[in-house]
């Protein structure tokens, strides 16, 4: 514990100095990945406002409700507390703490009811988004964050493994969607974000919610899930046939796919651009003629929340460094017919190389 408070001691210094940098004078933190990252408190948002304050010369003091302040004290043991009652202003209290001059960074979602009342509480000051200041941090993840990481990659890995010897044709997709996220809370997931099980027409809709259609034989499937441990986030996505053989132009359209991915491990390096990754992976579809059905960018980053900053996407021309974690996930989506895709988290080790953090059977799977 002693290392992890050291390391939390670090950021908000870090991010102290970045303060003074901007010429502002505090940085706002509410519930979420923000205030987790700079104090290990975790918590749900609600309506009473519980707020980290840390000002340009690193002083750093967790406002919240008085209910509230054991779990703050268990939390961030090292952390001044600053507690409001049922009938106080917390807004006021956040006014007091905010010294000097400079404008304000509040945390990217902060519920606009809050910060419209601290805009009232601090008048005549400029107020800008967090990831101006928290995003260069997060992008680079510590050896840590890259344990964290590895270890919900794996778990999620092992939920897919053993999805493959259940049965999915006569089920709904919500109750193969419930079977999965069962899966990945028994090999260690905390949370379940999200279990997207697209059947048949359903796969060509990436973000698909599942739902009540029933999967057939000789349906393909795009499983796309992910959640949380420890606060951190996995993000994998396996596409399979159901019955016992597979359609010529499914395993075709998948094996472009996964050329694709292949393509992005071989051009993810250090001082590589995020944009030549996206393309990488969209030429070998261009090629094989499916490029108009690959729609969305190739990846995205990933740490504490499951969509952050670096963005596999043409036009962003900010280079991969160490540390760096994101995804690489090309998919064809063949609207009214079938979708595939594939995606694994990769990282940029101190090296300069890529490392795969899911390491999960890549081909065309067959299931019951």
């Amino acid at each position: 514990m002693p290392t992890e408070r050291a390391s939390f001691a670090d950021r908000r210094a870090r991010a102290a100095a970045k303060l003074r940098e901007r010429d502002l004078a505090a940085l706002l933190a509410s519930p979420g990945a923000d205030l987790f990252y700079l104090t290990g408190y975790q918590l749900f948002t609600s309506e009473r406002l519980t707020c980290l304050v840390l000002a340009r010369d690193g002083k750093a003091t967790m406002v919240c409700p008085e209910l509230e302040a054991p779990r703050a004290a268990a939390a961030a043991p090292d952390l001044e507390r600053a507690t409001w009652g049922e009938t106080e202003d917390p807004y006021a209290l956040v006014a007091r703490l905010v010294n000097g001059a400079g404008g304000i960074a509040v945390a990217d979602q902060m519920w606009a009811a809050f910060v419209l009342r601290i805009e009232s509480t601090l008048p005549r000051r400029a107020f800008s988004v967090a990831s101006e200041i928290t995003r260069e941090l997060r992008m680079r993840k510590d050896a840590s964050e890259r344990e964290a990481l590895r270890l919900v990659a794996e778990s999620a890995d092992r939920a897919y493994a053993r999805m493959l010897g259940r049965p999915f044709a006569g089920r709904t997709e919500r109750e193969v969607g419930a079977e999965l996220a069962g899966l990945l809370r028994e090999e260690g997931h905390e949370e379940v974000g999200f279990t997207i099980v697209g059947s048949g027409p359903n796969g060509a809709s990436p973000h698909h919610e599942t739902g009540d259609r029933r999967i057939a034989d000789g349906d393909v499937v795009v499983l796309d899930f992910g959640g949380a441990r420890r606060g951190y986030r996995s993000d994998i996505t396996r596409t399979v046939r159901v019955g016992r053989t597979i359609e010529s132009e499914a395993q075709r359209v998948h094996d472009v796919v996964r050329r694709a991915q292949d393509a992005g491990y071989a051009a993810a390096r250090k001082g590589a651009s995020a944009e030549s990754i996206d393309a990488a992976a969209r030429r070998v579809i261009d090629e094989a003629g499916y490029g108009a059905y690959f729609i969305h960018r190739t990846g995205h980053g990933i740490g504490l929340d499951g969509h952050e900053h670096p963005y596999l996407v043409r036009g962003n021309r900010e280079p991969l460094e160490p540390g760096m974690a994101f995804s690489i996930e090309p998919g064809v989506y063949l609207a009214g017919r079938f979708g595939v895709r594939i995606e694994d988290i990769a990282l940029i080790d101190d090296d300069g190389s890529v490392r795969p953090l899911n390491r999960a059977d890549h081909a065309l799977a067959t299931v019951a």
